[in-house]
């Protein structure tokens, strides 16, 4: 009994102070913001929001700008998980291996998520604008009609914010890719070489199922982060040129600062149940891959 006791180290009454500030912070404001999605709360009524039904959902869902912006949402969530996966990966291959100057290669390809989003904003903006950085470097190698301000087109504004968030958090996912491959036991690698399997079979065989765990961490995480994105588009382009970048997140920001707070308030909702609904199947089909492998 005594040993028993001894696992019960923190009382119950410790965790009150996290809960309280979770709940005060977190599930407090989640709850208002669904009771108000139902209301015709705006600027003009601000103190005394009457109650309207789906009304506010139904118009959303009838708003094309709305539907662009999931669309948009769901595609740079999309190429930015694969981007920012197989580039973290790939990263992590070359220099998970000690050797001179891994140490400064890793801090570099880090670096950039651990900049400020103006930051990188105004590096981007810079570089990408019609007298840019790439346009010059295009113009020097004889591609100059390939030259556009690449932020202000459609069709390449999106892409640009997608490579530009890709690049960003790349060396984040590179990271959690080498404390993976540096926990895969290296008899393995050995008895495979012995044996006479490729580098693609032993990639295949050993090393991708040996950091399946991390491969569900990154995913997730670029889902979630992909879906939820609002800092980089808005810095960026706020949405533009037109509605060509526009994604759940800012339209959500835009809503509200134009005074409609109900419809707001529906479409944080519904971004909520997207990446709530999202991350939870893939983390679960991800898991369950795991088992498998």
């Amino acid at each position: 009994m005594h040993s028993q006791s001894n696992k019960n180290i923190y009382p119950f009454w410790m965790l009150l102070p996290a809960l309280a500030v979770y709940t005060v912070f977190t599930i407090v404001p989640v709850v208002i913001s669904i009771a108000l999605s139902f209301t015709d709360w705006n600027i003009e009524r601000l103190y005394a929001p009457e109650w309207k039904g789906v009304s506010n959902f139904i118009t959303l869902f009838q708003d094309d700008i709305f539907l662009r912006s999931i669309g948009n949402t769901l595609i740079f969530a999309l190429f930015t998980t694969v981007l920012k996966t197989v580039g973290g990966l790939l990263l992590a291959l070359a220099l998970y291996k000690a050797f001179a100057g891994s140490g400064v290669l890793r801090a570099v390809f880090y670096a950039p998520c651990a900049l400020s989003v103006t930051v990188v904003g105004v590096l981007f903006k810079s570089i990408l604008a019609n007298d840019g950085l790439l346009n010059y470097a295009l113009s020097m190698v004889n591609l100059g009609g390939l030259a556009t301000n690449w932020l202000a087109e459609y069709g390449t504004a999106l892409g640009s914010t997608i490579v530009v968030e890709s690049w960003m958090w790349a060396g984040f996912n590179m990271f959690i890719f080498i404390s993976a491959l540096q926990a895969v036991p290296k008899d393995l690698y050995e008895y495979a070489e012995i044996e006479g399997a490729s580098k693609t079979v032993t990639f295949f065989k050993i090393t991708l199922p040996l950091i399946a765990p991390a491969m569900t961490t990154v995913v997730t995480l670029s889902v979630s982060g992909g879906l939820k994105v609002f800092d980089i588009i808005y810095v960026l382009t706020n949405g533009g040129p037109g509605f060509d970048t526009q994604v759940l997140s800012t339209y959500t920001y835009q809503s509200f600062s134009l005074g409609f707070l109900g419809e707001s308030s529906a479409a944080t909702v519904i971004l909520s149940l997207i990446v709530v609904t999202i991350s939870f199947i893939l983390n679960r089909y991800l898991v369950e891959k795991e088992v498998r492998l």
